[in-house]
């Protein structure tokens, strides 16, 4: 509950919930249960059932889950044989982000108060989208490398096949649950063109299974270089951009730093900034499997081998269907009210309650702060006696032994004696 970067958790009758509108799917609150009793709500195996053609689209952190292996080719097999009839890496679609993005941040940066911030990350944007409202017309307007891979895959695939779109499934192997959001509710787009989203620690125990069957007889699928497959880790989509005025910042709280900074108008001379939810970039999506340092050494390994770029950019092509359809607009999920008086009725009350409470941001009412705990008073959701060192003090007045007292107040909150 305390994780969670926009306070979209609380506790009430003794379990825990999530206000949906509040919720950017960073993936915090499965990364920080001890009980794993949070879970990723992402599509099964059986999506594929009813497409004629179905195309894996394996993110580029995927790579890095597999020991001993030398060749991507060799992952990229092995998903053929555990059902996929063609696979397509979204590492490819990558190298056509950053040369869009090239373009894109010399032309946007004499037009933007302040740096272009990455798109990459739906996490990092659907957090702009509910905090950062000054900040929503500087993120980069060109689509994450899942949807432009779904995108390319499926054309690819009806020139190669002779079927419909509507045949042929792509599916995107997801290091996160921020990426199953953006690929089913996308912001800026109405439709990602991704069939499926399968986690990819479930698609890993698939892989692993037929790895030595696949290693011995590869087939040459990968199409990508260095810049692509760099993706996955902190720094790559910046490498990519060929422009040394950039920012990178991994991990939730970081992000947090670098926006607030920037919303205060400040680092104003950057260029660039890249921004990635997970610690280190993609491999430290919590649907991963290996560890996320291991995995990045492993990653660094296998680009090792790799040509700087796959298949060369088609400079002649119209990429106008890669960029967003709409801007994204601010999302005022922490708006108090409709009417501007009553709003500002409720935040006096509001002030008022939180200089009544002790300050100390435990969690016990079940709101992750005071602040966040008087906001759910004045709005019906809890009641007053829910914070335990207000129930300690109405306690004190009874008529109780000192005690009786002891064994009714909780050890952290006997501020004072309970002679006193």
């Amino acid at each position: 509950m305390k994780r969670c970067p926009t306070e979209a958790i609380r506790v009430r009758a003794g379990k825990a919930y999530i206000i949906s509108e509040r919720c950017i799917d960073c993936g915090e609150c499965i990364r920080t249960c001890q009980h794993r009793a949070k879970k990723v709500n992402a599509d099964e195996f059986d999506v594929m059932d009813g497409f004629k053609w179905k195309i894996a689209l394996p993110a580029p952190s995927f790579y890095g889950q597999f020991e001993g292996v030398k060749d991507i080719n060799t992952i990229l097999t092995a998903l053929k044989l555990i059902g996929f009839d063609d696979v397509f890496e979204v590492s490819r679609a990558a190298e056509l982000v950053s040369y869009l993005s090239q373009k894109a941040v010399k032309e946007l940066r004499n037009k933007l108060d302040g740096p272009v911030i990455s798109s990459a990350c739906p996490a990092v944007v659907r957090l702009i989208r509910v905090r950062y409202p000054q900040l929503c017309g500087n993120v980069l307007p060109i689509n994450e490398p899942m949807v432009i891979a779904a995108r390319m895959a499926r054309a690819e695939a009806v020139k190669k096949t002779g079927l419909k779109p509507e045949e042929i499934g792509t599916f995107f192997i997801t290091p996160c649950p921020a990426k199953v959001t953006a690929a089913k509710a996308p912001l800026g787009i109405e439709d990602t063109q991704v069939s499926g989203v399968l986690p990819a620690s479930k698609v890993y125990t698939k892989v692993l299974s037929v790895l030595r069957k696949a290693a011995e007889n590869t087939e040459l699928l990968a199409a990508s270089g260095r810049i692509g497959v760099s993706w996955a880790m902190g720094g790559g989509e910046t490498a990519g951009l060929l422009n040394k005025n950039t920012l990178r910042a991994h991990s939730i709280e970081h992000v947090i730093k670098v926006l607030d900074e920037l919303d205060n108008e400040k680092m104003q001379n950057l260029d660039f900034v890249e921004l990635g939810a997970c610690p280190g970039g993609c491999v430290g999506g919590v649907l991963h499997v290996a560890n996320p340092f291991a995995a990045e050494a492993k990653l660094k390994e296998l680009r090792s081998y790799l040509p700087l770029t796959g298949r060369p950019v088609d400079e002649d092509r119209d990429y106008s269907d890669f960029y967003l359809e709409k801007t994204l607009e601010f999302e005022p999920v922490y708006k108090l009210a409709d009417d501007r008086v009553k709003a500002i009725e409720k935040q006096r009350a509001i002030n008022r309650l939180q200089e009544c409470l002790p300050g100390l941001d435990c969690g016990i009412c079940g709101s992750p702060s005071c602040r966040a705990f008087a906001e759910d008073v004045i709005n019906g959701k809890a009641e007053e006696g829910d914070c335990i060192v207000r129930i300690s003090d109405e306690l004190r007045k009874l008529p109780l032994s000192p005690e009786e007292l002891r064994h009714l107040i909780p050890l952290p909150f006997r501020h004072r004696e309970p002679s006193e």
